[in-house]
Parts: structure tokens; C-alpha cells; sequence
């Protein structure tokens, strides 16, 4: 039984579930597990944020050392209260290390006969063991510029990782009603419909709901400029890739495109916008700021400054969701496919073979032909989706050292608008790519 733990714990994925599931691939397998290091990293990053143990974390090395302990005028944030928002970054800094290293490690990886896929898919125990180590090292980073500039990385990594959300949510809607129109033609059409369209109803209804609340929390009659310019802007650009969905050139060349879709990408685009107008440094246009930043208790009863709003929840779940998505889809949108680097190989078309021994349950491998991902661009998937969470669980918000005060950027907010344009500009092109190019494959 010795041997067993043993090969257990260093061997391949798959044995480590051999019984609680029935036959399944071992990429899918090694993916989940990967994921399940990434929630783990957020998951303490978040009871980190939490007040009690917030304020218990200054017993860590390199924590506290050159910013002043006093709290002065109302408005300030005393050393402590930046202490939940630096453990995130060294924390997620970690996660990232980590999966930066097996991108390194995974390059031009083609099928499951290179040694190097047996790391990929094996050695769990050490890959534990690796990421223990680099997180105890990030917590001995000194506290010098480290946080400002590990801050710019995670601006640019969120606006990539956010990219790669609507990537996977275009994915999903396809998906999704191309499995519907299946039912459809299989018989009971109508209630098919029915169902796609109180769907779609659902969500463009939704969107309305949210522009029409944006404009009454986020703008004023007599000001804010930027937000009812950043509100109606989305709202337009949302309306045009709604009508360039439904044309009939673009049905003819691509008849799963559709609302279902459209109202989705439209939905996470108002999303993306309400999370920038979150961010917005001005307490007269931006109502929610106030209550983040807010340090009038601190004095009175020792309270901690409050984390948690609203876009951060939001994002946090869609977070959860589509690291989810990336580790168990396998596509058939062949545009998506050439995006996310999941080529259609011999191990995805023909799905492997399970091999059903002694009737136990095996995860078998489906990729003796070739790998049925990119192991380099899930794990740098991995890697932004890191530092994404890192920027969500930290509101975007900067501790300026010199005045002790916790900021919302404007970086934060042009990053996030201009990703929500960058996305609708992707699905715009997913839209016309097949008329455009008519020559290429993209049935």
C-alpha cells in the first residue's frame, strides 16, 4: 500500500481519482487540478482581505516597514489597513510565478510522448510542494516599490485576462444555442424557440436595466461628463453588434450567429463598464467609491477599511466560471479554437479510448497523437487569470505610500473601458472574418 501512496502522489493525474469518476481524458483532469491550485491561491488571498486576519498579518516578515503606523487626518489609512491588499499581490504574485514557470517549461509540447508531458500531467505532489515554496518566498519580498510595479503588471494582465473571458463567453453562447437549434430540428421546435428567445429577451432585458441604473447612480444632471460619454458609448457600440448579428449576409455565412450571443457580449460589456465606473476617483460622480475608501470609523472602533463591492463579487463568480470553462471545454467554434490555441488534433476528433480495466473506472490518455490543448497558453491562461484576480480582489485601488491613502487610478478605469472595446471589436470580427476572408475555414 506504501507503493501505492507513493506512486499515487508522484504518478499521473488520473490515478489520483481513479475511483470517484467514471473514464475520463487525463487533459481534462491535469486542467482541473491546475485550476484547483488557482482557486486555492484565491482563496487564501481572500481570507487575507478578511478584517480579523487582515490585521493579524503584520506578524508576517517584511510587512509594515517604512510606511508610518500613525493614523492622522480622517481619510487616512494607517499601515495596517494595507496589509490584506499587499498579501494579495504577494500571493497571487506566487500563483503567477507558478504557472509563468510551467508555461516556460511546457513549450512546444505535441503529444503525450514527450517526457515533459508527464510534468504536465503528473508529479502533483512537487508542483505542491513548488508553489508552497515560491508563496513563502513572496511573502519575504521586501516592501519597497515592489506593489507599484507589480501593480502595472496586473493592469496589463487584466486587460488581456478579460479579453480571454469574452473569448470563452462568445465560446459558450455558440455552444449554447448551437445545441438548442440541434433540439430544434430534432423535434418540438416551437418550445426550443420559446426558450431561446425568453433567453435572449431575459438578457437584452437586463442590459436595459443596467444602462438605465448606470445613468442614475454613476452620472448627474449638471457633471460627469465622462461616464454619460463612457455610458452612451457602450450603449451604441452594444446596439451595433446586435444589428451586425442578425443581418443576412453575416446568417448566411454563419447561421448559429445570432441574438443569444449578441445579448450576452452585451451583457458582460455593461458589466466591464459598470466595474470601470467603479473605479472612478471622483466621489461627486461615483457613489460606491465612498464606501470603499472611507476610514471615518477606523478611529472610533478600530474598524478596517471595507473591501467589498459589488463589481468585485460580480467578477469573482464569472472569474470562477470561466477558469472553470477553460479547463473542461473542448470547442467546436473553429475561430474560437484558432484564438485559444485548441486545434482540433486526432485526440479531440476521434476521443481517445477508454481503456476499462478490471471494470474500475481509468482516466485514460487521449493525447497519444497529439496534445488536445496548448499546454504554454492554458497555463499562461492560468497565469493572467492570476493576476485578474489579484486586480479584482484589490478593487484596482493603488496604496500611495507618501500619503498613506489607498487610491482608485484612472488607469483603472481606461483600462477597462478600452478592454470592453478591444472585446467588442473581437466579436465584431468573429462576425465578419467568414464574409471577409471567404477563402478560410471557419464553418
Amino acid at each position: 500500500s506504501h507503493a501505492l501512496v507513493v506512486s499515487c502522489l508522484c504518478g499521473s493525474a488520473p490515478c489520483l481519482l481513479c475511483g470517484c469518476c467514471p473514464s475520463t481524458r487525463s487533459s481534462t483532469i491535469s486542467r482541473l487540478i491546475f485550476t484547483f491550485f488557482l482557486f486555492l491561491g484565491t482563496l487564501v488571498s481572500i481570507i487575507m482581505i478578511i478584517p480579523g486576519v487582515e490585521e493579524q498579518l503584520h506578524k508576517l516578515p517584511g510587512f509594515c516597514e517604512g510606511g508610518s503606523s500613525s493614523l492622522g487626518i480622517q481619510g487616512r489609512v494607517n499601515c495596517k489597513s494595507f496589509l490584506g491588499h499587499k498579501s494579495v499581490y504577494r500571493m497571487c504574485f506566487a500563483t503567477a510565478a507558478f504557472f509563468f514557470l510551467f508555461a516556460l517549461i511546457m513549450i512546444c509540447v505535441r503529444s503525450s510522448k514527450d517526457p515533459r508531458a508527464a510534468i504536465q500531467n503528473g508529479f502533483w505532489f512537487f508542483k505542491f510542494l513548488i508553489l508552497i515554496g515560491i508563496t513563502v518566498g513572496a511573502f519575504y519580498i521586501p516592501d519597497g516599490s515592489f506593489t507599484s510595479v507589480w501593480f502595472y503588471f496586473g493592469v496589463v494582465g487584466s486587460f488581456l485576462f478579460i479579453l480571454i473571458q469574452l473569448i470563452l463567453l462568445i465560446d459558450f453562447a455558440h455552444s449554447w444555442s448551437q445545441i438548442w437549434l440541434r433540439y430544434v430540428n430534432e423535434g418540438n421546435a416551437k418550445g426550443w424557440y420559446a426558450a431561446l428567445l425568453i433567453f435572449t429577451f431575459t438578457f437584452y432585458a437586463v442590459s436595459l436595466t443596467a444602462v438605465v441604473l448606470l445613468y442614475v447612480y454613476y452620472t448627474k444632471p449638471d457633471g460627469c461628463t465622462e461616464n454619460k460619454v463612457l455610458i452612451s458609448l457602450n450603449l451604441i457600440f452594444c446596439i451595433i453588434v446586435s444589428v451586425v448579428s442578425i443581418l443576412p449576409k453575416i446568417q448566411d455565412a454563419q447561421p448559429h450567429s445570432g441574438l443569444l450571443q449578441a445579448s450576452i457580449i452585451t451583457l458582460y460589456t455593461l458589466f466591464i463598464t459598470w466595474s470601470a465606473l467603479a473605479n472612478v476617483p471622483n466621489k461627486y460622480c461615483n457613489p460606491t467609491l465612498l464606501v470603499r475608501n472611507s476610514t471615518a470609523g477606523l478611529v472610533a472602533d478600530g474598524q478596517v477599511t471595507q473591501w467589498w463591492d459589488a463589481p468585485s463579487i460580480v467578477g469573482l463568480v464569472i472569474f470562477l466560471l470561466c477558469t472553470l470553462f477553460i479547463s473542461i471545454r473542448s470547442s467546436d467554434h473553429s475561430q474560437v479554437n484558432k484564438m485559444m490555441l485548441t486545434e482540433e488534433s486526432p485526440a479531440m476528433l476521434s476521443g481517445g479510448d477508454p481503456s476499462m480495466e478490471d471494470g474500475a473506472h481509468r482516466a485514460y490518455d487521449n493525447e497519444q497523437d497529439g496534445v488536445a490543448y496548448n499546454y504554454t497558453f492554458f497555463h499562461i491562461c492560468l497565469f493572467l487569470a492570476s493576476l485578474y484576480i489579484m486586480m479584482t480582489l484589490t478593487n484596482w485601488y493603488r496604496p500611495d505610500e507618501g500619503s498613506q491613502m489607498m487610491t482608485s487610478p484612472w488607469t483603472a478605469v481606461w483600462v477597462k473601458i478600452s478592454s470592453s472595446w478591444a472585446g467588442l471589436l473581437l466579436y465584431l470580427w468573429t462576425l465578419v472574418a467568414p464574409i471577409l476572408l471567404p477563402g478560410r475555414e471557419f464553418s
